[in-house]
């Protein structure tokens, strides 16, 4: 019976009740009638037998009108006793699903309706449990979505206020020196020396409003991965990289495979990796080596420096920030370029390593591939 539908199982249910209800009936009054004891009247003879006259008709119908309130009764007891049997396997598991509906209204998470059939009833039951796994599932993903949303809020507004105070000092120097050229004070009646530090500062400004408009653009579009020959976009990469590198007497190695085929989205991937190399070249003297080679399904890029304190690594990839003892603006870095890496991998789910090297003594970056 549990295999069967609810339609055929009501059907069978309510056919076995009424014939166990006709049977029963039948059966008590065919039992019952010829045990009925009736006063016929009749004549008694010399011989004391009594001669008996007996209506057929008559005979029957008082014997069912005996039998009947018998019959009545037990037929009746006998339907009640089915009726309720018949409704609590018909609402017991209405009533243990809609008891379990409200637990999940209240988003339980023990909440789970018992399936003891695999008729309809059944597969209602499973199916209000997969609606409610795939309820919590929505909750659970909505919840972690509103949270990385109120990071990357956080993140835009600590982004803005770092941009607005590294944009202050450029813009406060460049007013302060056109101010003093204006007033003829002192030495700022030069025109031919301020003039070119004023362009210069110009330009210190516009390179940094293009890399802070390019960090602000980072989480606005996504490249689907596609095939990339890893080898080869890194041999591109590198070039200009290579070329600065030898204009200030630094050397440059390369050692990458024949071949490495991976599903990368090439251009964030390839702002991520131009990052970090440029990171490496600005930050090696001469004399001292930048490495860039495949390790197994790993691309490391190490190069020969002081090694960073590891209580300052975690920094560096927040928006801005240099280290007092080597990064300054002076010496050409903006903040930017370890952010921009950092955040391009993250959203490219592109696990990465930056730590300090031993021997020889230097810094390096690992992107596992």
């Amino acid at each position: 019976m549990k295999q069967l539908k609810l339609f055929p199982k009501i059907f069978l249910y309510t056919l076995g009740i009424m014939l166990f209800i006709v049977v029963m009936t039948h059966g008590l009054i065919y039992l019952l009638a010829p045990r009925m004891q009736f006063d016929f009247g009749g004549s008694k003879d010399v011989t004391d037998n009594v001669i008996i006259s007996i209506n057929q008709a008559k005979f029957v119908a008082d014997a069912v009108l005996r039998a009947l309130p018998v019959s009545l009764s037990c037929s009746l007891l006998i339907s009640v006793i089915c009726s309720l049997l018949f409704s609590k396997a018909i609402a017991g598991p209405i009533k243990r699903i809609s008891a379990t509906t409200e637990q999940m209204m209240k988003l339980d998470h023990g909440a789970n309706c018992p399936i003891h059939t695999k008729d309809e009833i059944g597969t209602l039951a499973q199916n209000i449990n997969d609606l409610y796994c795939n309820l919590l599932s929505t909750i659970e993903h909505l919840e972690r979505e509103k949270d990385a949303v109120r990071d990357m809020e956080r993140a835009k507004a600590d982004f803005l206020r770092a941009a607005s105070h590294e944009l202050k000092t450029p813009v406060t120097a460049l007013n302060a020196t056109l101010e003093n050229m204006i007033l003829g004070v002192g030495k700022y009646q030069d025109y031919a020396v301020y003039l070119p530090e004023c362009k210069e500062m110009v330009e210190q400004l516009s390179g940094m409003i293009h890399e802070i408009l390019e960090a602000s653009k980072l989480n606005l579009t996504a490249e689907p991965p596609k095939p990339v020959d890893v080898p080869g976009l890194l041999a591109e990469l590198c070039k200009p990289y290579q070329l600065i590198a030898a204009t200030h007497q630094i050397p440059f190695s390369l050692d990458l495979p024949e071949q490495f085929p991976a599903m990368l989205p090439a251009g964030p991937f390839s702002k991520a990796v131009s990052n970090v190399l440029a990171n490496a070249v600005a930050y090696t003297e001469a004399g001292k080596t930048v490495s860039v080679y495949m390790e197994g399904r790993s691309l490391v890029v190490e190069n020969e420096c002081d090694p960073i304190p590891v209580s300052e690594i975690r920094r560096l990839f927040e928006p801005f920030y240099r280290p007092d003892f080597s990064r300054s603006r002076d010496s050409g870095g903006n903040g930017l370029g370890l952010y921009i890496a950092d955040t391009l991998l993250t959203a490219m789910n592109i696990p990465y390593s930056f730590a300090p090297m031993k021997s020889p003594p230097g810094m390096c970056f690992t992107i596992r591939l």
